[in-house]
């Protein structure tokens, strides 16, 4: 396709019907289904009440370790991080072990004790951390979340919504690391004595039962019931669902997960060495792209539209559904 102006558009109508949302439910007080590349939104329920998250929680304790600590760090255990009440890895004050370590106690065993090990070393106290936990939320625009402790028992100023979880789950989810520890099933970690080794079970039950299930943490208080987070990934396709005080959470997030799957598709927007030959200075060049390009999009769906802006030396083509922008890629001139 030639054109000399700075910018070609070129637009391919796919359908214009809407996607209802209603054809699923859940047994939640509060629930949310995401697609995780856009953000949209694919069901909720009210999904903006605050409530607690329980250990939930710990997705935000990773994701603030993770990003303020190297993983190899030798952490010797505050001895007020030790004998936490509920789910515990059994640390002893003065032990050392490493942050990695930590986390997987943090996200597989749901321990407690290494939530506030985590706090401690990284924020120097729990009003340290939770400080630069509550800081991490106010920069992804959370208005309804906050947090008073590292594990997520029971404070009445601590608590979030099923959306405001969803939001926290992606940001978490963008993360190699994190995504790594929280697809694990299970992990045997050596003592630093080399007396004894832990071994740290996902709690997360999905995980065994289906091959599209990639995370992310269970919860549970009395007050606050069963909390679940999940993520699957599905063809490249990819999802997250909350529930907030759920007694069948395990049947309802692998639903929530069908329907998403069910409303989506994989699209190759643009593919490698494909582009466009264009007239620049009075010489033809082949405007391409290196590499392959996709986008999670609706089954149904409206028009999607690629803008290629260009000079002689390359540019970018955005593609979009309407209005939005649902992916880019970089285009190299080749005489």
């Amino acid at each position: 396709m030639k054109k000399t102006a700075a910018a070609l558009i070129i637009a391919a109508i796919i359908s214009i019907c809407p996607i209802r949302s209603h054809a699923v439910g859940t047994s939640a007080e509060s629930a949310i289904l995401i697609e995780a590349q856009s953000g949209d939104v694919l069901y909720e329920k009210d999904a903006d009440t605050r409530r607690g998250p329980a250990s939930t929680t710990k997705i935000m304790t990773a994701l603030i370790a993770i990003e303020n600590c190297d993983l190899d760090k030798i952490v010797e255990v505050s001895p007020m991080a030790v004998g936490i009440e509920g789910s515990s890895a059994y640390l002893y004050a003065g032990e050392k072990i490493t942050m990695e370590s930590l986390l997987y106690a943090l996200l597989l065993q749901s321990a407690n004790d290494a939530a506030a090990a985590i706090a401690y070393e990284v924020g120097g106290g729990i009003d340290g951390f939770c400080a630069m936990m509550n800081e991490k939320a106010e920069s992804l625009g959370l208005v309804n979340t906050h947090f008073s402790n590292p594990h997520g028992l029971d404070d009445e100023m601590h608590y979030t919504t099923a959306r405001e979880l969803a939001m926290i789950a992606r940001a978490a989810m963008e993360n190699e690391t994190f995504c790594q520890v929280v697809s694990t099933v299970k992990k045997a970690v050596p003592m630093e004595d080399g007396g004894a080794t832990r071994v740290f079970i996902n709690h997360n039950r999905l995980l065994r039962c289906y091959d599209d299930i990639v995370g992310v943490k269970t919860g549970y208080t009395k007050k606050c019931g069963r909390t679940l987070v999940s993520a699957s990934d599905k063809d490249g396709m990819k999802f997250i669902a909350v529930t907030l005080c759920d007694g069948d959470d395990w049947r309802d997030h692998r639903a929530l997960h069908d329907y998403g799957q069910s409303l989506y598709e994989r699209v190759k927007l643009i593919g490698r060495g494909e582009g466009f030959e264009v007239s620049s200075r009075g010489e033809s060049v082949f405007v391409g792209c290196d590499d392959d390009v996709y986008a999670t999009l609706p089954r149904v769906r409206g028009e999607i539209k690629a803008v290629a802006e260009y000079s002689s030396n390359g540019g970018e083509v955005n593609f979009y559904l309407g209005e939005k922008l649902v992916g880019r890629a970089e285009l190299h001139g080749k005489k």
